[in-house]
């Protein structure tokens, strides 16, 4: 019996699991003739590009119902190193240590937030890069709107004006009042760019710009964190901000497993990988989502999101069944990007293009951010075998429906 592994529930991580049982029973193989598991710390898929909402009931979806029914094993372990020259796999689960070893590996263990060595930074800093670090900033919201007020208590500063900030902070208005936050609430966006969405782009900024406005987000510009205590943050400048909250949203890397791997990495670790999501000079071993980087159009190379994550799994999935018994692998390519910013009350930004050209803005923009976060990204959820292929099938989305600014 041959084993696949694949490393990572996420958005890569799930659909190469399926895409791998798809192309399995495509082919005619058995369980008995080729495993498929899939690990993950949690028990769970995170639709982690909503961990900055309020509502939390639908962003962790249970494995069994999506893997059972397809023939996909999967454990919840902590993956501590990956040795691909003896193809072994070191876990940590919750009865000890295992060695699993592998016929072929799918890499797909995501990305997380960069947490630079700041004073107070790790213990008063709050984030939305997990489940349960969401949970635990929506608890700490909870508990504030329940305690009596004191200095800081209805401030919240985000630090990062990239995408997840901008979406966290936007959201926070409703968020406090939903809380029950009362008072003078303020919130603050830090950044060390002279600009927020500076990597967004110069058609983006001034409706991002607009929205932060009529929300009354506040920004400092061009200023670093140099502390976080209980009390607050002090800036570069030397201002001292007084707030119970600080959200942390400075950036993204990939998983430090990616080092495991001899070959080439960007500048933020990941992987870089063919069009059939294979790892450079290394057998066996196949990459897909924030962990890889692959150039979809013959000049992009893919970004952290789950517009990539999710075609990138379903193609990896599929062509590392294919290569293990020697059939002829797909080649991935997108020649589309869209870029779908939510701006809370004031709605959503909707741009096409690596320009970001903007074609739609308020609602028109919100509602096609919904369709995305709360229908499209989605899994089947009916447990049924064929939806959960056909939606496995190596191919690529359209983009989603554009309508005109305004």
């Amino acid at each position: 019996m041959a084993r696949i592994v694949v490393l990572g529930a996420g958005f890569a991580g799930l659909w190469a699991a399926v895409g791998a049982a798809r192309k399995r029973e495509e082919i005619g193989a058995s369980e008995r003739d080729i495993e498929i598991r899939l690990v993950d710390r949690n028990p769970y898929h995170n639709i982690r590009v909503r961990n900055y909402e309020a509502d939390l009931t639908e962003v962790a979806l249970p494995l069994p119902p999506l893997l059972d029914p397809i023939g996909v094993s999967h454990s919840v372990s902590e993956v501590e190193a990956v040795d691909p020259a003896r193809r072994e796999i070191s876990l940590v689960t919750s009865e000890g240590e295992e060695t699993l070893h592998y016929d072929r590996l799918v890499l797909a263990l995501g990305s997380a937030v960069m947490r630079p060595d700041i004073p107070g930074l790790a213990a008063h800093a709050f984030d939305v890069d997990t489940y349960a670090a969401a949970l635990r900033l929506e608890d700490h919201l909870v508990s504030l709107g329940r305690s009596v007020p004191s200095p800081g208590h209805s401030t919240v500063v985000v630090v990062g004006a990239g995408f997840t900030g901008i979406e966290v902070a936007a959201e926070m208005p409703d968020r406090l009042a939903r809380a029950g936050i009362t008072g003078s609430r303020r919130i603050i966006v830090v950044d060390s760019n002279p600009s927020v969405g500076a990597s967004i782009g110069a058609h983006a900024r001034p409706v991002i710009e607009t929205a932060l406005a009529s929300l009354d987000i506040e920004t400092r510009l061009g200023v670093r964190v140099a502390a976080i205590d209980a009390a607050g943050m002090r800036l570069s400048s030397g201002e001292f901000i007084p707030a119970q909250t600080v959200i942390w949203c400075a950036g993204m890397r990939a998983s430090p497993l990616a080092a495991s791997f001899p070959g080439g990495r960007d500048r933020l670790g990941r992987l870089l990988v063919d069009p059939l999501m294979r790892v450079a000079d290394v057998g066996g071993v196949f990459a897909a989502g924030d962990v890889a980087s692959s150039v979809i159009d013959g000049l992009h190379p893919t970004v952290m999101s789950c517009q990539f994550a999710r075609p990138m799994g379903r193609f990896a999935g599929h062509n590392v069944v294919a290569d293990l018994v020697g059939l002829p692998m797909l080649p991935l390519r997108i020649d589309w990007y869209v870029t779908v910013l939510d701006l809370g009350g004031w709605g959503a930004l909707y741009t096409e293009g690596w320009n970001r050209e903007v074609r739609a803005t308020g609602a028109a923009a919100k509602a096609t951010k919904q369709t995305i976060n709360r229908r499209r990204i989605y899994p089947p959820l009916s447990g049924r075998k064929d939806e959960l292929f056909a939606a496995a099938a190596p191919t690529v989305q359209a983009p989603p429906p554009t309508y005109e600014a305004g």
